[in-house]
């Protein structure tokens, strides 16, 4: 198998004019999908995941108690795992349970089984600028393994501007259905490469944009699948640019 046949493609981004300012259509948070009790434990990041998640799966018609998962993001919890640091100094403040419970990077996948009765594989990664490229290629390595279907989210949220500005100044989230079938697929792409693409080629707005919300790495490939527009699809902003094939 050298293609990813992609079902169904969805985001979630809190700010419209990020989406508007491609033409992209998404969703604000759905907070109905995390019940109250649950959802004040949960951060930003867990609640624009579940929800791309969520809208990726009902477009694609598929069940999520059997459907394995990859959940790809550079800083995971990372406003939860920065509070905790800065009480680390202070030995007169007990750390949170909740928050140390909720501080590790495969914390939303966790909350996504849970909420699903899902009992499937999830895999949690971050590969810094390459991070939705390895998602990809995770799934490309899972589905050489068994078929069906795997949901890929790719997702971050506000960062502490502190640490590493521009980066985490939008929260993004986006999620596929990827299979190795054909069947009622919008769209296939090759297996993720390294191409000889320089930065100074990548749309500027794009590469901007991705510089504060990582996440927003899948742009060009959303607009492709919106246009119906076969084309070399780049999957990241710094080189070596990573590159998949998408036909429509």
């Amino acid at each position: 198998m050298n293609q990813l046949y992609i079902k169904s493609a969805a985001v979630c981004c809190p700010d419209s004019k990020v989406l508007a300012a491609f033409n992209l259509q998404g969703s604000d948070i759905d907070k109905s999908l995390i019940p109250a009790g649950m959802r004040r434990r949960t951060s930003v990041t867990t609640r624009i995941a579940i929800t791309a998640a969520k809208l990726a799966c009902v477009q694609a018609d598929v069940g999520t108690q059997n459907l394995a998962s990859i959940f790809a993001s550079l800083g995971g919890e990372i406003q939860v795992t920065d509070a905790l640091c800065r009480l680390l100094p202070d030995k007169n403040e007990l750390l949170s349970p909740t928050q140390f419970h909720n501080s590790v990077h495969n914390t939303t996948a966790g909350y996504w089984s849970i909420l699903n009765q899902c009992q499937a594989p999830a895999t949690a990664i971050a590969a810094a600028d390459d991070t939705f490229a390895m998602g990809l290629i995770e799934v490309w390595a899972q589905l050489q393994q068994s078929s069906g279907e795997r949901l890929l989210v790719c997702y971050d949220e506000l960062w502490p501007q502190y640490l590493t500005p521009p980066i985490g100044k939008i929260a993004f989230a986006c999620a596929f259905v990827l299979s190795a079938e054909p069947d009622q697929s919008i769209g296939a792409i090759t297996l993720p490469q390294v191409s000889q693409q320089k930065e100074q080629a990548l749309q500027a707005d794009w590469v901007k944009l991705t510089k504060a919300a990582p996440a927003a790495a899948v742009i060009p490939l959303l607009l492709a699948l919106q246009h119906k527009q076969p084309c070399i699809v780049p999957l990241n902003i710094k080189v070596p640019i990573w590159t998949s094939l998408l036909e429509v």
